[in-house]
């Protein structure tokens, strides 16, 4: 019980002491950042297993106090948060050893890992909003860090929209709070639950759902809010498109569409807006999975290719989640509906994995050849052996080929959708999977295989600090696949159990 701040605290000390330390000793954003992220990840693997716990802030108990919540999401969550981003610190190592101000960035680092998991835990829907707010600031200013004309243009971009979704998600903290008396989230739960649990929520309440919904999909980069993300990846350093894609737009977006609608609002059997709220989902997620697709085929530009593919994969993830919530709202069988979060969970956990690894190796790619466009490479697996094999590992996962983790994460996915009966929506996932398919073969073709040309001929591969991080994402995206049972019992089906037990929650939170 007591960690459970350490998540918060650790960071959050380490971001402001960086740049005191960094006045005198010019390492001391290198060490302070890695040791602390190192403790992060170790801190969040050792909380597998471990029983969902509540802290109060203070000694003071909610719904007074503020609470700090651990459950099987927030675990999970936490893992990919903390794991991912040690792993973007030490090849950040090497990597941003040709930018100025490293002591700003790695403290810059330190608060959006901060705020990720301040978002994770927090028990408080204003918490919630405030630490959304420290990692969204400090992604802001990282998209911008090379302070380039492209780097600011979108870190400008990114910044706007990002606030705009900010000032809805602040309007519908402020809409829960006047119509239920309270910012806990259990707590909130539970006077919806009594008060308006009737055949339809109140008006209030559905103006403070619809602007819940609008302003974390836009941050978690769904279709129609995601103008901000292709221009915000490609421009960002590499470890920072890794963050962003990889855990940034999942915890910001993804969690905490899960945690306010699951745990905070509900999905009632027989209640129209829960239903309404459920459909509305499924269309954002099959508009990212068809719009990100599509238009990633048409790109040349490797970072940006991968930008788009984040689109329609996160699409994936919410589409799991969208038809866990539409069975649950239809009174369909909570079976039915927890094999349809699991699938939305774990290809969740497989895009950290694997888009990190991506969006890493093309920043190694990039180092070493000096471009992006992947018209000027190939037969890069001649140069950079390591570099080249990995990539091939993620691209293959992306793509959902077997016995790669991303192939049975979208399988249950699509599974799950097929047994709801919406037959369209599972055949345009299967379409826009195999769409998948041919934009990575692309990305193989044109860069990893053939003749070395180009930028290619010079290239060489990138320090051990770099590439140790890549070789680690690529066993994930192999484990994953093939240590599915063992993993999804003791890191997927407790989280998956978190969401679908709201009133669990509410026991957990107030006693």
């Amino acid at each position: 019980m007591n960690a459970v701040p350490l998540f918060v605290a650790i960071p959050l000390g380490a971001a402001f002491l960086i740049p005191l330390f960094g006045l005198w000793w010019k390492k001391s954003g290198e060490v302070l950042a890695t040791l602390s992220t190192l403790v992060l990840a170790v801190m969040a693997i050792s909380s597998i297993g471990a029983p969902a716990v509540t802290h109060h802030m203070g000694g003071w108990a909610p719904p007074v106090g503020i609470a700090l919540v651990s459950d099987g999401l927030a675990i999970l969550l936490l893992i990919a948060v903390n794991v991912i981003g040690f792993l973007c610190l030490v090849y950040s190592l090497k990597y941003m050893q040709v930018y100025s101000g490293l002591p700003k960035y790695y403290s810059l680092f330190m608060l959006m890992v901060a705020g990720m998991n301040g978002v994770v835990v927090s028990g408080d829907l204003f918490n919630l909003y405030v630490f959304l707010e420290i990692a969204s600031i400090a992604s802001y200013a990282l998209v911008a860090f090379g302070v380039e004309a492209d780097e600011l243009e979108a870190g400008f971009k990114y910044l706007v929209l990002g606030s705009v979704a900010s000032v809805m998600i602040l309007f519908a903290v402020g809409t829960v709070y006047a119509v239920t008396g309270t910012l806990n989230m259990a707590d909130a739960a539970r006077e919806i639950s009594t008060r308006f649990g009737g055949p339809e929520m109140n008006p209030a309440l559905l103006l403070a759902a619809a602007l819940f919904l609008m302003g974390f999909s836009l941050k978690a980069a769904l279709v129609p809010f995601h103008a901000w993300l292709p221009d915000a990846h490609p421009s960002a350093p590499a470890p920072i498109s890794a963050m962003l894609s990889g855990v940034v737009i999942k915890s910001l977006g993804v969690y905490a569409i899960c945690r306010v609608f699951f745990h905070v609002f509900g999905f009632m059997p027989g209640v129209t807006s829960s239903v309404i709220l459920a459909n509305i989902m499924i269309w954002f997620s099959v508009l990212s999975i068809v719009f990100g697709g599509l238009l990633a085929v048409g790109q040349w530009d490797l970072k940006r290719l991968l930008a788009y593919s984040s689109v329609g994969q996160i699409g994936y993830v919410m589409l799991g989640i969208g038809v866990g919530a539409r069975v649950l709202a239809t009174g369909g069988p909570r079976s039915l509906a927890g094999l349809a979060i699991l699938g939305g969970l774990f290809h969740l956990l497989n895009h950290a994995a694997f888009k990190s690894l991506l969006f890493l190796a093309s920043g190694a790619i990039q180092q070493a050849t000096g471009t992006r466009d992947m018209k000027q490479m190939g037969g890069l697996k001649e140069r950079m052996p390591i570099t080249a094999m990995t990539t091939n590992i993620a691209a293959l996962s992306i793509a959902g080929v077997p016995p790669f983790a991303g192939f049975w994460s979208k399988l249950i996915i699509i599974f799950a959708a097929v047994k709801a009966g919406l037959l369209v929506v599972s055949f345009i996932a299967i379409a826009m999977a195999f769409v998948t398919l041919v934009y990575y073969v692309k990305l193989q073709r044109e860069v990893l295989f053939g003749t070395v040309r180009g930028a290619v001929e010079n290239a060489r591969e990138v320090p051990a600090l770099m590439y140790v991080p890549l070789i680690i994402l690529a066993i994930f995206c192999v484990g994953f696949g093939l240590l599915y049972p063992v993993l999804g019992y003791r890191i997927l089906e407790p989280a998956r159990d978190a969401l679908l037990n709201g009133a669990e929650y509410i026991k957990l939170v107030l006693g």
